[in-house]
Parts: structure tokens; sequence; C-alpha cells
């Protein structure tokens, strides 16, 4: 049964510090990027499943009666954003209130359902010279790799316990049919747990503890555990969590980056933790994987996945969600995945699972119970642009899983 232990009131970094929105409240001039940017989206938008509304009673859009509906409410603003942050000015209009949509999920899927085709090939190439780059503070070595991860899960243990199951497990689910939310959960950790084959007298790591839901389930199968976090409040909570389940003798939580993992262990598990590692460091992620694991062993991993062409469009692309939500992450491809392997380890994928529409139903989730637990979270000293930025943030991703775009995979890796 999943262990529920409320998350104590904590004296963490203040609000106004983790929730600031630098420049946000400076509209940019309208200008010649304001009006190129009016051009392109109206040409877009013929494309797409989609009615836009503006000011006026004016109608954009190639959608029908049934069509999403987003609603520009400030118009000179909606388009200086985006000619000026391209899609993080997108986002950033919907974080401020200059458009809004009855249903933000289907808005943003129509956007999705075309991402590739947005863009006219000719214009691709422009990329590099319009899309804001990485800053080099969110560069993922020890340092920066614990300040990214401090940005998003150190925000506030009690916020997250508004919109996550009881498991308290921040990963996507796995749903069959009949499921509660932490049913489905509680069969994701156990697939994952599988796949490395975790069982009575396992010597398993994980890298990325999160709350202590999987060290938990490990626990219970009569492993032994050792966990890596480099988030202080997920640990003190998942601490928490396991001595109320009993299994703390079992258990060793580590506030430790991965690269400083030692030993050798019959199983190693990291579950959505890779997408913060960042490029750079895939092979330094996938060669410490290598490392730990003992002879005979498997490793479980479960991993955001997009296709490669589209990755490698993207990946030195500086995006609204590098801003608001992950700084210094990018999801990988299943080709990147067996090329790392390959030219930096003894591992190969020896099992794969895909969950992809899981994570959508996941997100759902999340938004739905984030949405209805708004005035709990507002108590906490959270602001309504943090509020619309997750809610974006929720309906983004969640579009990228139902149109395909992106994938969640569970994968075993082991030696020849």
């Amino acid at each position: 049964m999943p262990v529920i232990v409320r998350p104590e009131r904590q004296a963490t970094v203040p609000l106004p510090d983790r929730c600031r929105w630098p420049g946000l409240d400076q509209v940019p001039r309208s200008g010649a990027r304001a009006a190129a940017a009016r051009a392109f989206f109206r040409q877009a938008v013929r494309r797409l499943d989609l009615r836009v509304e503006l000011p006026g009673g004016r109608r954009w859009g190639g959608g029908g009666g049934g069509a999403p509906v987003m609603r520009i409410l400030r118009e000179d603003e909606f388009f200086a954003r985006i000619g000026a942050g391209g899609k993080i000015g997108f986002g950033e209009a919907y974080m401020v209130g200059a458009w809004r949509a009855d249903d933000l999920e289907r808005v943003l899927r129509a956007f999705a359902a075309q991402v590739r085709t947005l863009v006219p090939r000719p214009l691709q190439a422009l990329r590099r010279w319009h899309d804001a780059r990485q800053p080099a503070v969110e560069d993922n070595d020890v340092t920066g790799a614990r300040e990214n991860v401090s940005r998003h899960y150190d925000l506030s243990n009690e916020l997250f316990e508004l919109f996550l199951d009881e498991t308290m497990t921040y990963s996507s689910a796995w749903f069959e049919p009949g499921d509660t939310f932490a049913d489905a959960q509680v069969r994701k950790v156990d697939g994952i747990l599988d796949l490395a084959g975790v069982g009575e007298g396992s010597r398993m790591v994980e890298i990325g503890t999160g709350w202590g839901s999987l060290a938990i389930r490990a626990a219970g199968r009569g492993a032994e555990v050792t966990t890596l976090t480099i988030s202080e409040q997920q640990r003190r909570l998942a601490e928490q969590r396991i001595a109320a389940a009993d299994v703390d003798d079992r258990v060793r939580v580590l506030l430790q980056d991965y690269r400083d993992a030692r030993g050798s262990y019959d199983s190693v598990v990291s579950v959505e933790m890779i997408e913060a590692v960042g490029e750079k460091w895939w092979p330094t992620y996938f060669r410490t994987l290598d490392r730990l694991l003992a002879p005979g062993g498997r490793v479980g991993l479960q991993v955001i996945v997009m296709p490669h062409d589209a990755l490698m469009a993207i990946r030195r692309s500086y995006s609204w969600v590098h801003k608001y939500i992950f700084p210094g992450g990018l999801v990988l491809s299943h080709k990147v995945i067996s090329d790392v392997l390959r030219e930096h380890t003894s591992l190969q994928v020896v099992e794969r699972r895909d969950l992809g529409l899981s994570y959508a139903m996941t997100l759902r989730q999340w938004r739905e119970r984030f949405l209805a637990g708004w005035e709990d979270a507002r108590a906490l000293g959270f602001d309504d642009v943090f509020k619309r930025m997750w809610e974006f943030y929720f309906a983004y991703f969640e579009a990228g899983f139902r149109v395909g775009y992106l994938d969640v995979s569970q994968l075993a890796l082991a030696r020849e």
C-alpha cells in the first residue's frame, strides 16, 4: 500500500526568490519583429484545427465549429512578445494573460500536431540565429546541476503534495483499465523494478530519489537500497516516508551527485532523471550506470524521448520550458541512447516498453489536481503568474504526448 506522509511546513528559500519573473512585466515594443510574428502566426494557424478569436470579433484559423478556441485578449502585446521571444514569448504571453483558451491542452495539441511544419522549411535554417541559446550558468556540472534541480524540486514539498497522488511519485504512471492514480504509479514502479531484476537480497542503487516511493517499494521486495538525490527538500521528506514505511534499516538516502556514486550493485534504477542531465553529460551519466553495475546485473531506466530528427532540430535551442520549468534539461531519442551506450559503455537495451499515452493521462491528472488545489497553493505564497505558468507546463507536455511528439519508455539495460 502507498505510504502517506504529509510534508512538514519547512523553512524554504523565500518564495519571492523562487517565483520571480524578471522583465516579464516589461512588454516588448511593437515593431518589425512584431509585424513579422503577426504575419507568420496568421499564416500558420490557417493550417491548424484551431479557431483564433481576436479583439473586435475577427477570427483566424482553419478549425470548424468543434475546434478548440484560442482567445487573444491583448493583441499588440501578444505579437510583440512572440516577435521578441519566439516560442518563449508565446508561453510568456499566456503567463501574463495576453491570451486564453477554454481548453488549453486542445489548443496546444493543435500546434503540437503540426510542430514540424509550422515553420516553412526555408526558414528553419534561420533557427540558429533567431532561437535563444542556453545560458552557460545552466550547464549541468556538479554545481549547476544542483542549482537547476533546486529551482524546480525545492519550490515546496507542500506544493507537490497538492497535485501528486498519495505515493508522491512525480513521473509517468502506467495506466491499465480500472486503475486509480496510485495503482498506476505503483504499476510503473513495479515495472522498473522488474526490468532491473530487483528482489530479495538485491543490492540496488537509485539515481534520483524523488520522494522515496521507488526505494520503499524496492525495500519491500527485500532489496538493500542506496538512493541518491541532490534536492535537500526531497531528501528530508523521503527519509520521513522511508521511516514511516519501517524500511529505514534497508534504505540509505544520500545527498549526492550521480557522478560521485561509488559501489557495485546488482540493480541500477533511474526514473526520468536523465532528462535533467543535459547533452554534454549524457556519456558521463551512462558510463556511471555501467561503472556501478555488478557483473550479471541489470539497469531499469525510465526516460522521456522524442523523434531523433526533432531532437537534432531543437537540441541547441533555449525554450520556454528551460527558462521557467526545467533549466538545463533536454529529452533524448532512442537513437541517442543506443549510440551513447555503444560508444561509451558495455551496456545495451535488452527490453523496452512505451507508455506515452499513460504520460498524457498522468499530466491531465496533475493539471486537474493542481487547479483544484490552487487556493491552497496561493496560501503557500504562489501567485497567479505561477498558476498560469504551471497550467501551461502541464498542458504543453500533455499535448506533446497526445500527438506522439513525445513518448516515455521503460528500458532494461544489460551487458552482452
